[in-house]
C-alpha cells in the first residue's frame, strides 16, 4: 500500500541512481550518454522529429524505469509548457503532502435549536473544497436534514467556504465562456458549471441553465443568457450585480445544443442550488448569508465525506478536470503550512517540493493543472520524477492507457507496447509523459514536450477555442509521440 513514508522513501532512494536531473537551460551536473537502445538502421529520434514538421521546439527524454539511466534524448533541457502533463505531478504531490486515504468533508452544522420543527438559530453549510460535489450530492444533504425533522430554519442560511482561497478563474488567457476554466472557492459544484441548453421554437429560441445532475434539473438564477444579434464574438460575459451574466450570438446556435459554462461565483451557485433542493423537501429557510469566517455553530446535523484521494485522483487523470487538479494542489500545498493567496503561490510550492522531494531541476509552475502556458518544465526533470515515482506503481495506476493507433487512428488493443501515460493539449501544443512496458517487460520512463509558441502567441482571442491549423499540429504531434516510442521499444512502426 502507498504512504507517505513509503513515497519519500522512494524518492530519497532514487537520489543514489545516476543522475538526469537537471536545470532547464543548463545542466547542473554532466548529462548522462544516452546507452543505444536501438537497433542500426532505425531512424534517428531527430529524423522523426524533422518529419513531423511541427515548426516550434521538440524535446524528448526516456530512461530505464528502474534504474533511472538515461537512454534517449533530444533537447532534454528545453523547458516548454508541460499542459495536462503537469496534473501527473500534482498526483505525486498530493499523495505526498496528503496520502491516498485523505477525503474532503462537507459540513452542516447549527447554532440553533430544534423545536416544533423549527430550527431556531442558523444553519451551516461548511465546505473544505471537494471538488466531486455535485447536484445529487447536495439533494442527499438536504434530505438528510429534512429526516432530522427540520421543516424552518428561522435564522440564514449560511455558507462558509473559507478553506480555499476566492479565484475567479484559473487561467485568464482562456475565452471567458470556456467551461474548463472556471472559478475555484472552498465550496465548489459540478466542476463550478452551470448547463446551458437551447432549442429552436416558434421561430425563436428557449433557454435554460440549471445544475443539472443525472437526474435531478434544479434552475439557476445566478447565471442569465440573453441572446443577441451579431456575427461574433460567440459569447460575452459580465458579472452585474453579483450574477453571471451571458450573452449569446443567435448566428452560432443552430436548432439546439447544450454546453457547460464556468461558474464565477461557486459559494453563491452552491447556496442558491441548496435552497432550490431544500425547498423541494418542504423546508423553509432564512436569508442567505456567505462567509469565509469559521462557523459559528456547535451541532453537526449531515456529514460527506468525498471518495477517498487516490480516488479523486485517478478520475482527475481520466477525464483531465482542472478544477480537481487546482484544488487538490492547492490543499496539498496548505498542508505544509502555507496559505496561499493565489494559484502562482501554490504553483511555485510545488515547484519547490519538486525539486527537493524528486531529485529534479528547475520546475516553474503557474498552477496545478496545466492551463496555464506560462507554466514551464523539461522533459529530463520529468523523466526524474516518473523514475522517483516509479516503485510500487501508484502513479502509473492512476493514468490511463494510452492506446497505440494504426495508421487509421484507430487503437490496437493487442499492441505489444503498453503505455499508461497523461497527455497534455493547449492550441500548439502536445505532450505526453508516462510509462512504457516493452514485450521484455522492461519499463520506461518517458516525457515528450511539443510546442509552437510563436503561432500560439499570435492567436487572437477569438482564435483561441478553434484555431486554424491546432487541429492538424496535434495530429502530427500524436503521430510523433507513438513513433518515438516505437522506436524506443524496437517495434516497427
Amino acid at each position: 500500500m502507498f504512504s507517505r513514508r513509503g513515497f519519500l522513501t522512494s524518492a530519497s532512494a532514487f537520489a543514489a541512481l545516476p543522475a538526469i536531473a537537471a536545470a532547464p537551460d543548463a545542466s547542473l551536473r554532466p548529462m548522462m550518454r544516452p546507452l543505444g537502445l536501438f537497433a542500426g538502421g532505425a531512424a534517428s529520434g531527430a529524423d522523426l522529429v524533422a518529419e513531423a514538421a511541427l515548426g516550434g521546439r521538440v524535446g524528448y527524454a526516456v530512461a530505464d524505469a528502474t534504474t533511472g539511466e538515461l537512454l534517449d534524448a533530444l533537447n532534454p533541457l528545453v523547458a516548454l509548457p508541460p499542459a495536462s502533463v503537469t496534473k501527473a505531478v500534482t498526483c505525486a504531490y498530493a499523495l505526498d503532502r496528503l496520502g491516498p486515504d485523505y477525503r474532503f468533508h462537507t459540513r452542516i452544522l447549527t447554532n440553533g435549536t430544534l423545536r416544533d420543527g423549527r430550527l431556531e438559530g442558523d444553519l451551516w453549510l461548511v465546505g473544505s473544497g471537494d471538488p466531486m460535489l455535485d447536484t445529487n450530492t447536495l439533494a442527499a444533504l438536504a434530505a438528510e436534514v429534512r429526516r432530522q425533522g427540520i421543516a424552518e430554519v428561522t435564522g440564514r442560511l449560511v455558507l462558509a467556504d473559507g478553506a480555499l482561497p476566492s479565484i475567479f478563474e484559473i487561467d485568464p488567457e482562456q475565452p471567458d465562456h470556456a467551461g474548463y476554466n472556471p472559478a475555484i472557492s472552498g465550496l465548489n459544484l459540478n466542476y463550478n458549471r452551470v448547463h446551458f441548453e437551447w432549442a429552436r421554437q416558434a421561430g425563436d429560441y428557449t433557454v435554460t441553465l440549471d445544475a443539472r445532475s443525472d437526474s435531478l434539473r434544479p434552475a439557476v438564477d445566478l447565471a442569465r443568457m440573453r441572446i443577441v444579434d451579431r456575427a461574433e464574438p460567440l459569447f460575452t460575459y459580465a458579472q452585474i450585480e453579483g450574477r453571471d451574466h451571458w450573452t449569446v450570438a443567435r448566428a452560432g446556435l443552430g436548432e439546439e445544443g447544450a454546453r457547460w459554462l464556468p461558474v464565477r461565483r461557486p459559494s453563491a451557485y452552491v447556496a442558491e442550488v441548496f435552497a432550490t433542493l431544500a425547498r423541494a423537501q418542504g423546508m423553509r429557510l432564512g436569508a442567505i448569508a456567505l462567509t469565509q469566517a469559521v462557523p459559528q455553530a456547535s451541532r453537526l446535523l449531515v456529514e460527506h465525506a468525498s471518495d477517498p484521494m487516490r480516488d479523486i485522483l485517478r478520475d482527475m487523470m481520466r477525464w483531465s478536470t482542472n478544477l480537481t487538479a487546482e484544488v487538490v494542489g492547492l490543499v496539498a500545498t496548505q498542508a505544509d503550512g502555507l496559505r496561499p493567496t493565489h494559484l502562482g503561490q501554490s504553483a511555485a510550492a510545488m515547484s519547490d517540493w519538486m525539486r527537493s522531494t524528486l531529485n529534479t531541476g528547475q520546475a516553474g509552475f503557474v498552477d496545478h493543472s496545466g492551463l496555464g502556458d506560462q507554466s514551464r518544465l523539461c522533459p529530463q526533470d520529468m523523466v526524474s520524477a516518473l523514475v522517483a515515482a516509479a516503485p510500487g506503481g501508484v502513479l502509473r495506476g492512476l493514468m490511463r492507457a494510452h492506446p497505440m493507433l494504426n495508421a487509421r487512428g484507430e487503437p490496437m488493443p493487442n499492441h505489444p507496447v503498453a503505455v499508461a501515460a497523461k497527455t497534455g493539449t493547449l492550441n500548439f501544443v502536445s505532450t505526453l509523459a508516462g510509462y512504457a512496458r516493452l514485450p521484455s517487460g522492461r519499463d520506461l520512463a518517458f516525457a515528450i514536450f511539443c510546442a509552437d509558441m510563436d503561432r500560439r502567441a499570435a492567436l487572437t482571442p477569438a482564435e483561441r477555442e478553434r484555431p486554424e491549423g491546432a487541429r492538424p499540429y496535434n495530429r502530427r504531434a500524436k503521430r510523433l509521440q507513438q513513433r518515438l516510442i516505437e522506436r524506443w521499444a524496437g517495434v516497427p512502426g
